[in-house]
């Protein structure tokens, strides 16, 4: 729920439901994007696509629905620095040709280094574009497929996690620890402290958030491609 959408679309569903006591349907929240784009405050909702603006209103109400009914807390806005931005296209919003993704409001497929293949004979029915904190962009796909479940193991291995070694397991093999972590944690303290010198609310103080959430990003890719 990052998109434009979302902070009108909670305003106007709080005051629903302080006014009248209830919630607002996907009717209705169809029908007041409409209005908004009519107006000269969200006229720029014009610029994109319609169908992750209705998908976070979707969303939000089933937030909301959650909180009236006590299963979750209030919906909350999250910040555009430290949270992930996303933006959510179901099958009319996007086209997918011979192993290419076309977003709506674009003329050219996107450019994407794929982490793996579809699976054979899939094609997506939705897609959520997103951003992390460093500015890195990722899509991700949802297919409806066939899993295939492992045997069952009939063998034990512990696992005795050290302190000169990663792990050791109780075949004897050990399991050496990344050799990049005291490089990563300098290169962390160096972009730290560069950022802690730039002024508050200055172009050169978020290029350095920038460089801190890039160098975190990376140190968390490397444990998780270490791990996994």
């Amino acid at each position: 729920m990052d998109t434009p959408a979302f902070t009108p679309g909670r305003s106007r569903s709080r005051a629903a439901w302080q006014a009248e006591q209830h919630s607002i349907t996907c009717a209705e929240s169809s029908a007041i994007l409409t209005a908004w784009k009519k107006t000269d405050e969200l006229g720029f909702l014009n610029d994109v696509s319609s169908v992750p603006l209705q998908q976070t209103l979707r969303h939000l109400q089933t937030a909301f629905t959650n909180f009236f009914a006590k299963r979750a807390r209030y919906p909350r806005v999250k910040s555009r620095k430290r949270s992930r931005q996303s933006a959510e296209y179901t099958r009319s919003g996007f086209r997918w040709r011979d192993g290419e993704l076309t977003l709506a409001r674009m003329a050219e497929p996107l450019d994407i280094v794929w982490s793996r293949p579809l699976p054979d004979g899939t094609e997506p029915s939705t897609v959520t574009v997103s951003r992390d904190g460093a500015g890195r962009w990722f899509v991700s796909l949802l297919v409806e497929t066939s899993t295939t479940h492992h045997a069952p193991a009939t063998t034990a291995v512990g696992v005795d996690v050290g302190v000169t070694s990663l792990v050791t397991l109780s075949t004897g093999e050990k399991i050496a620890n990344p050799r990049h972590e005291p490089r990563d944690r300098a290169r962390l303290a160096k972009a730290q402290r560069r950022l802690a010198r730039k002024a508050r609310g200055s172009a050169n103080r978020e290029k350095a958030r920038r460089k801190v959430a890039r160098v975190h990003a990376r140190i968390a890719d490397r444990r998780r491609d270490f791990l996994h």
